[in-house]
């Protein structure tokens, strides 16, 4: 490979395990093993998933220059991706809206984003008075128009329904369990999740559920369509 002069990869590697002890290599053995690797920056990072049972590692090239970047945990080294335009979230410990900041300033051009993450957030916060508000970012997806938020915990649905917390561009589409929705608007009247929800083009709800007029007028933008079809 002497005529090599650029190589960019993205090595993602999982190994399962049961009652057994694993050793995945540190963070540290990674970057040895690329060292004399001259022409990019190796990022690398080692996960457990107690709750899965499995573990694993991630390393790849930066600049990073896929349009991608799937399966990021709480330990997501940062760095700005201005290529990646989908990207997933997926951890056994709960996602805090500080954790989001520095998710859309890595990301800036995302356009899709999935969520999984079953864990509630330990530290909800809210605007209550004028101090909240100076301790409080609000955080901006000016590109985003696809969220996936079905295979989650309720609180990461206020985490982008709050217009404390979020601001939305509009022509969104939401996909979102019914129940955890109807739980974060309060039965669809809830004010301060009412400017993101009218942002909403389209609205794909799973579970059971009856359309009600609450719904439609909460959603007064947004075509809805659960798994089987349109109401």
């Amino acid at each position: 490979m002497s005529q090599l002069n650029k190589f960019l990869f993205n090595i993602c590697s999982f190994i399962h395990f049961n009652n057994q002890k694993i050793n995945l290599p540190s963070n540290e053995d990674i970057q040895y093993s690329f060292k004399d690797f001259n022409y990019d920056q190796i990022i690398s990072c080692v996960n457990y998933f107690p709750e899965a049972k499995c573990g694993e590692c991630h390393i790849y090239s930066y600049p990073y220059t896929l349009r991608h970047y799937y399966y990021i945990r709480n330990n997501f080294p940062g760095g700005l991706f201005k290529c990646v335009r989908q990207v997933s979230l997926y951890d056994e410990h709960p996602f805090e809206h500080e954790f989001f900041i520095r998710i859309q300033k890595s990301f800036p051009l995302m356009k899709k984003l999935t969520l999984y993450n079953k864990k509630p957030q330990n530290n909800k916060q809210y605007r209550k008075s004028k101090e909240d508000i100076e301790h409080l970012s609000i955080v901006e997806y000016p590109y985003l128009t696809n969220l996936i938020l079905c295979d989650t915990h309720y609180d990461y649905i206020e985490e982008f329904l709050l217009d404390t917390k979020t601001c939305l561009t509009n022509g969104v589409y939401l996909s979102v369990n019914y129940k955890s929705l109807k739980k974060v608007t309060r039965n669809f009247k809830r004010d301060v999740t009412r400017i993101n929800s009218n942002k909403v083009n389209r609205l794909h709800v799973s579970g059971e559920f009856k359309i009600t007029e609450h719904l439609k007028n909460y959603f007064s933008h947004a075509e809805i369509s659960n798994y089987y079809g349109f109401i």
